[in-house]
Parts: C-alpha cells; structure tokens; sequence
C-alpha cells in the first residue's frame, strides 16, 4: 500500500482543512495516509477515519499559545525546517504533499527528492503575502520553494495563472478542483441550528474566517446602508479570526447588533447554511472557497464577489456574481432583497467522483 503524508498547519475550522479530512477519509482503504500538522488538536481531527495516522510537532492547538510560544515556533520552522523534515518526513513516504502554502510548504521544499513532492495551492497567490518587504522577501524564498517540487496542484484555473503571472518557473502544474463529501453535508444539515432563524427574516449567512481577505468589515459597511435605506436583512458570520474584536467594535458603534450577527465558529454550519435565505460571501479574494460548494449542494441562492471563487458556480443558477467593490455588493443584495421570494432553480447534482480520479491517477504515477 502506497504511503503518502499530507502536511498542513492545522486541522482547525477552515475550507482546506475540511477538503484535507475528506479527502483523507475518502482515500484512507487504498493509501497507508498520515496527516502531519504544525499544530494539534483541530476541531476536525476527531473527524479523521482511525486508519489515518497524524503528526504534530506541537501538541497543542494554536489558540492554546501565548504570543511569545507562537513566535518560538515560527522561528523554530524558519531556522530548523531541513531538520523538521529529516525527522517527521525524509524517507517515510512514497509521495509528499505539502496541502498549504506558507511554512507547511517551506518544511516540505527544504530537503529530499523533488520527484516524491507535490505542492497544493489554495489562493491567488498575488494577494495572499500582502505588500511590504516582508511580503517580497516571502515571494523570493516561496519561488525557490515551488522549484523543489515536482508538481504544483491549483483549485481553481484563476489561481494558476495568477501563480504564472508572479512565479515564471518550471515545474508541471495541474488544475484539481476540491472534493467535498457531500452525503456528509446533507446529513449534517438535518441536525437542528442552536439559533434558529425567523421565516420571515430575510436572513444572509457567511461563513469565513475574519480577516482582511474576506471583506467583513466593508460588508458591515455594505449592511448598515441597506438598513438606513429600508431594505430590512439580517447577516450572520460564522467564523472568528484576528479581525474579530475589530468587528465588533464597528458593529456596536453603528448600533447593529440586532442585525449584523457574529455567531463565532461552527463545527456544523450547515444548518445555518440551510436554513438561510441567501448565501453570500463578500471576499476581496478567493481559491476555491468550500463554503459556495456547501451552499450549492444545499441547494442555496449564492452571492459572490468576482473572485477565483467564480468557477465554483460554473453551470449553477441561483447565483448572483457582483463586481468587487462596496457599491456593487450593495446594489447587489438591493436587488436580491426585492424579489423577497426567491424563487430557484431545480436542485442541481454536484457529482465529484471525477476528482477523487483525478487525485489517485496523481498519486499512483508518483515513484
């Protein structure tokens, strides 16, 4: 059987990590799977078949940190990760994935055969480094990175050719889009909300990390307008994220804490998902974000920005794609809001078996 490890920093809440346990879970009776994190005790490590076999190299989860133990390990990865490598992964495996960029990537660039090595890209890698000369020393040492693998692995056509736009190297690159379970996303959407939503609320639901890539606080900004014009709406976040004690400062200085509502993180979203009227997600950038597969698997009116995260909704009806500013979002939802009845249409089958042989046609030509 085929020994294959898959690095990621964590199994917290996150679309990554989600793809990354079903994704294990689906492959785990043909593949000897270990899952090797930088951080323990994600909230979906519990959800990991037991054939699967994890690695840390701390035994404990991020948020369990203080500043000074997260910045010992950042160090800790940027000066020692030849040597993380040759401990936890160097001659173990027949095939290497580093899942996520950043450090996870790092330790699987920085020793051994390039040929076992596959390298899997999430995002627009022209905005995820941000500006500044920190951010162009990391984009100099990530292309020498992206050189040690022998494959690269986008989820979205977009996020390939931004890559080839800033990385000009040679090295084979494949678009695979993210397996989801989607039995599991059905099931777990039956289970009952712990706030249930008022039928004749116009509810909108989010579900993203709170940070500056995912525009929550111009979305607030986008809210409160509506609200002063008389379009009535009700937004719940699922998520938290360093920018959430910025959220809730601006969302009690414009006196919406009745209508613009953070519910925190989620192990199940799903009914929320469900039960909403609307799905949006406002992000300034994107991969290819789970959540709209989610959404569209349960069969939701989906709003986005124009991001990568439009080839998520190839082929899918109910949706509104907006241009990426404030405005557009707003004039957006207005015009969602007035059709008060949304009506869809017919629920459409999202099939991803496909994926599934994409991935093992990936794993089985690796030597």
């Amino acid at each position: 059987m085929k020994r294959i490890v898959f690095g990621i920093t964590s199994l917290g809440l996150g679309g990554a990590e989600r793809v990354l346990v079903d994704l294990a879970n689906r492959l785990c009776n043909e593949y000897d799977i270990t899952i090797f994190t930088i951080y323990a005790n994600g909230e979906l490590e519990k959800e990991l078949s037991p054939k699967i076999k994890i690695q840390h190299i701390c035994n404990c989860a991020y948020e369990e940190l203080t500043k000074e133990e997260k910045q010992f390990i950042v160090f800790k990865i940027l000066i020692f990760k030849q040597r993380l490598y040759k401990e936890y992964i160097h001659r173990k495996y027949d095939v290497e994935i580093a899942f996520l960029e950043g450090p996870i990537t790092r330790i699987f660039a920085s020793y051994g055969n390039r040929r076992r090595k596959i390298a899997w890209i999430h995002n627009d890698i022209t905005k995820i480094f941000g500006t500044g000369w920190k951010a162009f020393i990391k984009k100099r040492l990530d292309k020498q990175n992206y050189r040690r693998f022998g494959k690269l692995i986008f989820v979205s056509k977009d996020n390939k050719e931004k890559f080839e736009s800033i990385y000009k190297i040679k090295v084979e690159k494949q678009v695979i889009y993210n397996y989801i379970d989607i039995s599991k996303v059905k099931e777990k959407a039956n289970e009952i909300a712990d706030v249930p939503f008022k039928d004749e609320d116009f509810n909108i639901v989010t579900v993203s990390r709170i940070v500056e890539q995912k525009a929550l606080l111009r979305y607030l900004d986008v809210h409160k307008k509506l609200i002063e014009n008389g379009y009535n709406n009700k937004m719940y976040i699922i998520g938290d994220g360093p920018q959430k004690e910025l959220l809730q400062e601006k969302i009690k200085e414009y006196k919406l804490e009745k209508s613009f509502i953070l519910l925190g993180k989620k192990e199940n979203p799903y009914p929320y998902i469900k039960n909403a009227t609307v799905f949006c997600l406002p992000s300034y950038f994107e991969g290819y974000p789970m959540t709209i597969i989610e959404a569209k698997i349960l069969n939701k009116f989906v709003v986005i920005t124009d991001t990568a995260a439009r080839e998520t909704l190839n082929n899918y009806d109910n949706c509104l794609i907006v241009d990426n500013t404030e405005e557009k979002i707003y004039e957006g939802l207005v015009e969602i809001i007035n059709k008060k009845n949304i009506k869809l249409e017919a629920e459409q089958n999202y099939d991803n078996e496909d994926i599934i042989e994409q991935i093992k046609g990936l794993l089985d030509t690796k030597k």
